[in-house]
């Protein structure tokens, strides 16, 4: 790799996810082009041996973040990172050596791109409910046409931003407990910089929370704070339900 590429931290933020959290970094250790610089595990008040099984990996620094909540998470991880790009990426996502490609050529092309982000697909979806993954990629392509107007879309478990821009913006906001942190930050990185999307750019995640709450709770959770984040600044819902 040429060495024009920037740095790239990990931050992974996780609450009790000792039965998730190995396969995630294997698989990123597995892919990682050269310039992956550092794994961050957020340690964010588990109670189970999420820190004793990210502890295993050689190079993974584990964080202890015991205030309960997403962004209290990210913005230890992006305190602890010191990359020039910040990889967030859900404790239960795995990522692809394609997903490092179009990583690097994505922010080497583009020196005004401040943060790239791409949708889930699912590796745990029941046979039974694969159309679910189906019509999640259309609620994708509705969340892009909206994007096409505000200029602006994150999947929160699965986009990189540069680390300075962050900084700048004043970091993650930790008023916001789950709902609309994703936007919430695509929202403000878009004032310094281009946000994007790319339906390339995809990550393996879990479903369990879409086998949890169906798809027409899920959808409605998301687009609901996804429009308000958009339209009044501040996410619709200010809780959250856990599932393990």
């Amino acid at each position: 790799m040429g060495s024009f590429m920037k740095t790239i931290s990990f931050a992974i933020c996780a609450y009790n996810e000792e039965k998730y959290i190995g396969d995630t970094l294997r698989a990123i250790i597995e892919c990682a082009s050269e310039n992956l610089l550092e794994i961050i595990v957020i340690n964010n008040a588990s109670t189970d041996k999420t820190a004793e099984v990210s502890s295993t990996f050689p190079n993974v620094k584990v964080v202890k973040e015991n205030r309960k909540g997403l962004t209290y998470a990210r913005q230890a991880g992006l305190t602890a990172a010191k990359g020039d790009l910040l990889a967030c990426v859900d404790a239960d996502t795995h990522v692809s050596k394609e997903w490092f490609e179009i990583l690097n050529r994505e922010f080497e092309k583009d020196p005004k791109l401040v943060c790239l982000s791409g949708p889930y697909e699912f590796y745990d979806l029941p046979n039974s409910k694969v159309f679910l993954g189906l019509l999640m990629k259309v609620w994708y392509k509705g969340a892009q046409f909206i994007a096409l107007f505000t200029g602006y879309l994150v999947q929160g478990g699965n986009f990189v931003a540069k680390r300075q821009a962050l900084l700048d913006i004043g970091g993650f906001d930790t008023a916001i407990e789950f709902y609309g942190e994703d936007t919430n930050i695509a929202r403000r990185l878009h004032n310094v910089g281009k946000v994007k999307f790319l339906s390339s750019f995809k990550a393996q995640s879990s479903a369990r929370r879409l086998n949890a709450h169906g798809l027409i709770k899920l959808s409605y959770l998301y687009g609901a704070n996804f429009i308000s984040e958009i339209l009044f600044k501040k996410p619709a819902t200010k809780q959250h339900k856990d599932f393990r």
